[in-house]
């Protein structure tokens, strides 16, 4: 009796070695019903390994990552990278066999907070953003690596003033009557409409340059849409040196709008140029 007891544990032992093995390959990152999956994070920057990880787009590194985890319809567990960390832009997630869906948001935005009961990411500055929702079957089988590619949601407006900066210029306030400051991470899509100042500061270093080139970023869809933007240039006493406004101003993700103009001169019109740096160009004037 005793020896049938040794033989049955010998048994199970062989099995239970058989189910971590794929492919005659013991898979060490499968423990029980759950799969270690690392996932290397592409997009439109580039991925360095240094002495930590890196991410960066347009020569400025991404600063945020965030994975999310979501199976059958709730949040199973969420993992957040900064800069500072080896790994950056190389999560990894022990996730349980079954399908999930997977939502990944990268950005250099500055004071970002993060909502799961409202699911979204807010910044208090925007800046470079991008996004992935995948859905991934997770067994045995799974590879341990898997690719994901991130797409831009960021759209950004330069401002350039043709004309002389005069001194005691202190700052240049753009104001978009819409602006969206947050993401919703489960569909992809801007959120937190505002209307708030983006204060420039300048100083006296600015005073007597031309063709002054002033950005900002926000979020947006694939969607173009449209907005008012004002533009004031203030001196220390915040009164206006100089001001214009554009009407219906286009904007959709991965797409620079362009407006050129004089502020302190003429009749504060501005002329349109949708700039290709990032999307196929087009320009038009209003």
């Amino acid at each position: 009796m005793r020896k049938n007891v040794f033989l049955l544990m010998g048994i199970a032992a062989v099995l239970a070695a058989c189910e971590n093995n794929i492919d005659g390959l013991t898979n060490n990152n499968v423990t029980g019903d759950r799969h270690t999956v690392r996932f290397n994070v592409e997009g439109d920057f580039q991925q360095q390994t240094m002495t930590r990880g890196s991410l960066a787009a347009d020569g400025k590194e991404m600063t945020d990552l965030w994975l999310l985890d979501y199976k059958d319809g709730q949040l199973a567990q969420q993992l957040h990278q900064t800069a500072t960390d080896a790994d950056f832009g190389s999560p990894q997630m022990a996730l349980d066999y079954g399908q999930h869906t997977l939502y990944f948001v990268c950005s250099r935005g500055k004071t970002p907070t993060l909502s799961t009961a409202e699911h979204i990411v807010t910044w208090g500055t925007v800046s470079d953003t991008f996004y992935k929702q995948l859905t991934l079957d997770v067994t045995s089988g799974t590879g341990d690596v898997q690719t994901v590619t991130l797409q831009r949601v960021a759209t950004k407006l330069s401002i350039v003033v043709a004309d002389v900066i005069p001194a005691g210029t202190e700052a240049v306030v753009i104001t978009p009557s819409t602006w969206y400051y947050a993401l919703d991470y489960l569909t992809g899509l801007p959120t937190d409409s505002q209307t708030s100042d983006i204060e420039i500061k300048l100083g006296e270093s600015f005073a007597g340059r031309e063709n002054l080139s002033l950005s900002v970023f926000g979020l947006s869809g694939a969607t173009e849409w449209t907005t008012d933007v004002s533009v004031r240039a203030l001196d220390g006493d915040d009164d206006i040196l100089g001001q214009a406004v554009i009407r219906n101003a286009p904007f959709k993700a991965n797409r620079v709008t362009k407006y050129t103009g004089n502020l302190f001169s003429g009749d504060g019109s501005f002329s349109i140029a949708l700039n290709g740096e990032w999307d196929s160009e087009y320009s038009g004037e209003w």
